[in-house]
């Protein structure tokens, strides 16, 4: 090679691009504000939700004589819906959140303790049912969940919950539908 070759093959060379630092910033700020902003559109999205639902009536509190625990389950509370309708999520009065679960079946009813959460309690005459299912509240669970029916006011709704020990599920159904059977015919 000659030494004008060299120059020629030197000159064609091409250096590479130098980054933009300030538009990747920009495309990088710009990300962000656009996550902020949908974030920003579910939670108002949620909180619509619950206004909709303000005419749900307060939960009942756990009551502090509860009488002799029937079954208890530790576990998760995956949320509540309309009866029948397992996408329509209640969010009003905090039903809507996901949280860690003790549940205590009593002759009074089931007392729901979610810490974290705000507890409330299904009196036993409030009971329609119990079985499992697959999903709840776009919440989809090969092993199942417990889903207990209930009525609050005008209302009936179906809450999900899924055991520590998937075979209890079994044993709550079980007792929920005697429980619902005996306070009907007493009705």
């Amino acid at each position: 090679m000659t030494s004008a070759h060299i120059i020629t093959l030197a000159a064609e060379q091409k250096s590479a691009d130098v980054t933009h630092w300030a538009a990747r910033a920009g495309w990088v700020v710009g990300l962000l504000l656009f996550v902020a902003l949908l974030y920003w559109l579910m939670r108002e999205g949620w909180k619509w939700r619950g206004t909709l639902q303000g005419d749900l009536p307060e939960l009942p509190a756990v009551p502090d004589g509860r009488g002799e625990p029937t079954l208890t389950l530790t576990g998760r509370y995956h949320g509540s819906t309309t009866s029948g309708q397992w996408l329509d999520r209640i969010v009003a009065h905090g039903l809507g959140t996901r949280s860690k679960a003790e549940l205590t079946l009593t002759e009074q009813g089931v007392a729901v303790v979610r810490p974290g959460a705000r507890d409330f309690f299904i009196p036993a005459a409030a009971l329609r049912g119990a079985r499992l299912e697959s999903g709840i509240a776009g919440k989809v669970l090969p092993e199942g969940l417990l889903v207990i029916t209930w009525q609050h006011g005008d209302k009936t709704i179906d809450s999900g919950f899924r055991s520590d020990r998937a075979a209890e599920h079994s044993a709550w159904v079980q007792a929920v539908s005697t429980m619902n059977s005996t306070t009907e015919g007493a009705r």
